[in-house]
């Protein structure tokens, strides 16, 4: 029969501290056997937690082979970890009711509940951003390899994280462009089709034929190397500028940013080599300023005011108006 355990409240004296070292060894006795209780639910919890952890890399890695023979790796590395993150939680949750069996799984997820809130203000740019990556994978608007202009970024876009979206700028730079960014702003993308159209403006002189100039001006373009030979090259009378006749030029080249580049040196410098050719003006901007002398006589009269010019070598000059105005009033005062 064991010994019943003594009552030390009877030998405690107030206003004191009482050690009582058989007391401490019975509590530590008491959590060593219920210790020694747990050993078998602790091996097979984790056991089961392991078990969980390797089905949970094991599907994510499915998952991830199974969209990269899609050609959309990010999505697989980006949803498959977030897969095993849920798994790995579920196989916590089993394995902490094994341990502990008077433990409720719906109490531990309603005090999850309660402190995702707390989590999700304190977390909430990264939870943003990673939904936003998640939905730009899913729906696809741009893909890896794509060149797109996003919040005054323009480059090729190289990769897609949890968090943000990784652009190789054209100078080699580096853009990392948070996920929520790209997602709510708006984004060009400039290699969505295989032809893009560029435009340029040329300027030809007021008296050279504008027909001919628009027939030289097509057919260097047309010659042009890179330049598409299915689609129309539009050359139109844009505008009657104040030194020049306008003239737009639009052209189809691949959408790829380095052959647009080369593709418009190369229509530039055969429209200019062909206008110098036909002998067409291409016009410097002309301005011409008059100064009006508000003080002449004649002033309002365009036939005889001078509008700033020198004054006449022969002839009498125009007058200001108070020499005007005293010579009527001299003239009134004789005649009276």
């Amino acid at each position: 029969m064991l010994p019943q355990p003594q009552d030390t409240t009877a030998n405690d004296v107030p206003e004191q501290i009482d050690v009582n070292p058989g007391a401490i060894l019975e509590k530590i006795d008491s959590w060593v056997d219920g210790l020694i209780r747990l050993v078998p639910n602790i091996l097979v919890g984790i056991v089961v937690l392991f078990i969980f952890i390797f089905v949970a890399r094991f599907v994510a890695r499915a998952f991830e082979r199974r969209t990269a023979d899609k050609n959309r790796e990010n999505l697989g590395r980006v949803a498959g970890g977030f897969i095993k993150w849920v798994i790995y939680l579920f196989g916590f949750l089993i394995a902490a009711t094994i341990v502990v069996p008077t433990l409720n799984p719906g109490d531990l997820i309603a005090g999850l509940g309660v402190s995702s809130v707390a989590i999700g203000f304190a977390f909430k740019d990264i939870l943003q951003n990673w939904l936003a990556g998640l939905l730009i994978l899913l729906r696809q608007p741009f893909n890896i390899g794509d060149q797109i202009v996003v919040n005054g970024y323009e480059g090729t876009v190289e990769r897609i994280e949890t968090r943000a979206t990784i652009i190789n700028l054209y100078n080699n730079e580096r853009a990392i462009v948070p996920n929520s960014d790209v997602y709510t702003n708006a984004v060009r993308v400039k290699t969505a089709n295989k032809l893009i159209r560029s435009e340029y403006d040329v300027g030809v002189g007021y008296g050279d034929d504008i027909h001919q100039a628009t027939d030289v001006i097509r057919k260097a373009v047309r010659k042009v190397d890179g330049v598409d030979r299915e689609k129309n090259i539009d050359v139109l009378t844009w505008d009657l500028a104040a030194s020049w006749v306008a003239i737009r030029v639009r052209w189809w080249t691949d959408s790829q940013r380095a052959n647009v580049v080369q593709v418009h040196d190369r229509v530039l410098t055969a429209i200019k080599l062909a206008l110098d050719e036909a002998k067409i003006d291409m016009p410097y901007e002309t301005h011409v300023n008059l100064l009006h002398d508000q003080t002449e006589a004649v002033d309002g009269d365009r036939s005889q005011q001078r509008e700033g010019w020198p004054v006449p070598r022969e002839g009498e000059a125009p007058k200001p108006r108070w020499k005007v105005t005293e010579a009527a009033k001299d003239d009134s005062d004789e005649s009276a």
